[in-house]
């Protein structure tokens, strides 16, 4: 009876907490999260919360969704184009800290957030129009997945691409498991695994950015692009290639991950998680030793999704890859390492998470294959 009541007012003060939250973020909203332009015959998106590096709400997803699909439908729009207000972030991710409030009461903000999300991941990956993401700043998380499915993606010297999941316990969502297993060799499953971070004109080496441009150009690169008269994807291309011609910041340096990109297709090929970390402990060099580091550091269900994710992606089409992605949000929002890795890294920042199971060896094989079942009607439709 003490338990039963001690977890009723746990959740009553989460919910509580949860519904604070919530408020402020409505109370203290002065200007719109996300605005929504037409210039010329182009779309404009602009994610609005730059004081917190325009991290997605529920509302922006909601109101970006319902644009796009006018937008597509709209015989006066020809382009779409994204881009984040200030000059840190394009987008940090999304709001996991109200998700994760949500989770913990069992509140369907936790089911609907990652379903409409994914809806609009799919949204962009579909769209029959260029889609343009100028991607000039932190672009992690959800902020990758309103980016890297449209057509053209854009970076600048400002552009940090990261999907650092694993380490609060998550996984690199948002389409994760479409886009890095095609990526070259093993990196797609390194990027996934260990959250390294790239930066600048490592981004389009990597092959997640199409095109660099220099952050100082992107003002004109946006006013020529708004300009062009029924524009095909062929002279939207030409325009970016012109843009990135003209930008030569940093293109004497080599990719920063090239000297490692044997060690990468060689450590990280293992039919395990175990034998990845065997690899990397064996190999013995200052790479390996760092990559084992971070890697222990990580949640090791989190670890043995994310491959298992990274594997079955490779063949899957996009749609396919959200349906089972959505299927292990929902299997991370029942355990508990999510709400572990969210307090140590985002709420009480003591980089010092206490993962359940802690070792790689004590998550075993079915307990991962159960976070990939179907979940029946709850699964996402698309």
């Amino acid at each position: 009876m003490f338990f039963a009541a001690l977890t009723s007012t746990y959740r009553l003060r989460t919910l509580c907490r949860l519904q604070r939250i919530q408020a402020h973020m409505m109370s203290s909203q002065v200007e719109p999260e996300v605005l929504l332009e037409k210039m010329g015959r182009a779309g404009v998106i602009t994610m609005n919360r730059p004081k917190v590096l325009n991290a997605l709400t529920m509302n922006m997803i909601q109101q970006i969704y319902r644009q796009l699909k006018q937008w597509e439908n709209d015989s006066e729009t020809d382009i779409v184009i994204i881009r984040g207000a200030g000059d840190k972030a394009f987008c940090a991710g999304g709001d996991i800290r109200v998700i994760t409030e949500a989770g913990k009461v069992g509140d369907p903000l936790a089911q609907e957030f990652f379903r409409e999300e994914y809806i609009l991941n799919n949204a962009i990956g579909t769209c029959r129009k260029p889609y343009i993401a100028l991607i000039d700043g932190i672009t992690m998380g959800g902020g990758v997945g309103v980016s890297v499915h449209g057509r053209f993606r854009v970076a600048t010297e400002k552009t940090t691409f990261a999907m650092p999941e694993t380490a609060i316990g998550l996984f690199p969502d948002v389409g994760g498991g479409y886009f890095l297993p095609r990526l070259r060799g093993k990196l797609g499953l390194f990027l996934a695994m260990t959250g390294f971070r790239l930066k600048g004109r490592d981004v389009q080496r990597a092959g997640i950015a199409t095109h660099f441009v220099e952050s100082k150009k992107i003002p004109d690169l946006e006013k020529e692009l708004v300009d062009l008269k029924f524009p095909s994807a062929e002279d939207i291309t030409k325009v970016l290639d012109t843009y990135q011609a003209k930008s030569g910041l940093d293109s004497e340096k080599p990719f920063v991950l090239d000297k490692h990109m044997s060690d990468i297709d060689r450590l990280f090929s293992s039919s395990s998680v175990e034998g990845i970390m065997q690899n990397l402990k064996a190999d013995g060099s200052e790479f390996a030793k760092k990559q084992a580091e971070t890697l222990s550091k990580m949640s090791p269900t989190s670890l043995k999704i994310t491959y298992k994710q990274q594997q079955a992606g490779a063949s899957l089409s996009l749609q396919d890859v959200l349906v089972m992605e959505y299927r292990l949000t929902q299997a991370c929002m029942k355990g508990c390492d999510f709400y572990e890795g969210v307090r140590a890294v985002l709420v009480d920042k003591d980089q010092n998470p206490v993962w359940n199971p802690s070792r790689l060896e004590e998550v075993s094989d079915q307990r991962v294959d159960q976070c990939f079942l179907s979940l029946g009607e709850k699964d996402l439709t698309l």
